[in-house]
């Protein structure tokens, strides 16, 4: 008989070799429970854009958005064909802010990917309506969290 085994287990982050290169994922990423500054305060939410953009610039994703909550982040991202993989980005994107900038991340992450243009723009709307929804702002354009290499202001 078949031992049980934990469930759910490791969730698996390889990108399946049928998806086309530059494939682009909805990335859900959270902080642990005993994270006590929200990703938003003032300091470290300004450090992680900067993380986010870093690896945008150094070519270890692509992010279309990224767009912080107090408690987790969503991105919208591509990586490239010679890059080691999704989850070697996103882990180590994870260890260096938790160096760096002292998050205390929920191991693992959340991806999904987004099989058409019309839900890469579902997911932005999405992203951008979140601290609406929450109450955290009245217009989704207020929000001072968000970062898009389209954004003209960045």
């Amino acid at each position: 008989m078949e031992e049980p085994r934990d469930f759910p287990g490791r969730l698996r982050h390889d990108v399946p070799s049928w998806v086309k290169a530059g494939a682009v994922f909805h990335v859900r990423v959270r902080v642990a429970p005993e994270q006590a500054t929200p990703l938003t305060d003032t300091k470290l939410g300004a450090d992680l854009i900067t993380a986010v953009r870093r690896y945008h610039d150094l070519g270890r994703w692509w992010c279309r958005l990224v767009v912080l909550m107090p408690d987790h982040l969503h991105a919208l991202v591509s990586f490239p064909e010679n890059e080691a993989g999704m989850a070697s980005a996103v882990r180590d994107w994870k260890r260096g802010t938790a160096r760096f900038q002292g998050v205390r991340w929920q191991s693992n992450f959340f991806d999904h990917r987004l099989r058409s243009e019309a839900e890469a723009d579902e997911a932005w709307v999405y992203f951008g309506e979140n601290p609406v929804v929450k109450g955290l702002v009245g217009r989704a354009e207020d929000w001072p969290w968000r970062w898009s290499p389209f954004d003209q202001a960045h």
